[in-house]
């Protein structure tokens, strides 16, 4: 107990019929029998307690679907997709990467919208400067692809995180989300490869479009990890949490220790993209420069790729029904076995992946 008692203000309180379990940064407190043995604890904690309990409801303004409804939006991917992308594109290079697999692999998915996300790290001064740079970065590729960019194809995102997870950041993106959920006749699918800012917000923005869409995303550590965060979950911790609360159709990629086998150096891409096209140099180019340490030995991973790859051929990946955990503050994972169910997955196949990405960019450049 004196643990706990140094941590006034736990992070979520999740009652059920035999615990009550409270997740804080450090200690598990679990009070096993009905609320009447609370008569044990020190009453500063059955205060708090209490008034915190009365705050946890707000996950129940989500619409909610049934689990039939959900399990089947979770069926693993079976013929041609419409998908939106959103993404940190300038973040670093594996953004790049993956829109440009997504547009190569266009007997799977009808890309019909490209969003851009906000992020904060070295290669911005705020959230809104680096969705900026994502946004002329989608633009650059379309570029070197030879590709003309319709006015209604690349989207400006959120211009800064979400501070409460109640109030969504309007933004061109997530209206365009909106609208285009709301149009579609089957599922659209929206491949999250940052911050899933843009995609909170339009959830917040109109609950509804939950029953239209299937969210896959990058995000996250996998649920044995120690903690949640990682730098797409941590940039916006609050849209985070929408996303496994609000009952959307989800998918987790998470990096460790699944994404993180994505892997290759620069004699791999070296030797698969050197003189493939534009785009080809381009995608080497950006690799090459992207380390500025020493070069003997070094690898990179190209975490993004994987919720393209996942809508491509969904045979490359294991995964798992699980219930959607909690995300704490704390940005770690609680366990509720009453919420809603979620696919996780736990493991992908690695080379079908990139063989797959490096033959479509070498067939895109032998095209007139």
């Amino acid at each position: 107990m004196p643990n706990v008692l140094q941590y006034p203000k736990p992070y979520m309180i999740r009652p059920s019929l035999h615990c009550l379990q409270i997740t804080i940064s450090n200690p598990v407190c679990c009070i096993a029998g009905s609320f009447t043995a609370l008569s044990s604890v020190p009453k500063v904690l059955v205060g708090l307690l209490f008034i915190l309990f009365s705050g946890v409801a707000y996950a129940q303004q989500h619409v909610p679907l049934s689990d039939g409804f959900r399990l089947e939006r979770l069926r693993p991917v079976d013929g041609h997709i419409n998908a939106v992308i959103d993404t940190d594109t300038y973040n670093e290079i594996d953004d790049q990467f993956a829109v440009v697999y997504a547009l190569l692999s266009p007997e799977k998915i009808n890309v019909l919208a490209i969003y851009a996300a906000p992020y904060l790290n070295n290669r911005s001064t705020s959230a809104g400067d680096g969705m900026e740079k994502s946004f002329d970065e989608i633009n650059r590729l379309m570029e070197k692809m030879g590709r003309e960019v319709p006015d209604d194809f690349v989207f400006r995102g959120s211009d800064r995180f979400m501070t409460d997870k109640t109030e969504p950041v309007d933004s061109p993106a997530a209206r365009d989300l909106i609208q285009r959920a709301k149009e579609a006749d089957g599922p659209l699918y929206v491949l999250t490869l940052g911050a899933p800012t843009n995609v909170a917000s339009a959830l917040l923005m109109a609950p509804e479009i939950a029953e239209k869409i299937v969210v896959i995303w990058l995000g996250g550590k996998g649920l044995n990890w120690r903690t949640a965060s990682e730098f797409n979950l941590m940039q916006d911790p609050k849209s985070s949490q929408v996303l496994f609360d609000s009952g959307v159709p989800l998918v987790q990629l998470p990096t460790e220790p699944v994404t993180s086998h994505l892997l290759t150096t620069v004699a791999e891409v070296e030797y698969y993209l050197k003189g493939q096209g534009e785009i080809g140099d381009y995608l080497l180019e950006i690799f090459k420069d992207y380390n500025h340490g020493e070069p003997f030995g070094w690898s990179k991973v190209i975490w993004d790729i994987s919720a393209v790859a996942y809508v491509i051929n969904p045979g490359w990946f294991a995964t798992e029904i699980q219930h959607s955990p909690i995300l704490t503050d704390a940005l770690t994972y609680s366990v509720d076995n009453s919420r809603h169910l979620y696919r996780v997955a736990t493991y992908l196949r690695r080379d079908s992946i990139f063989r797959d990405m490096f033959r479509k960019i070498q067939q895109h450049a032998k095209s007139p």
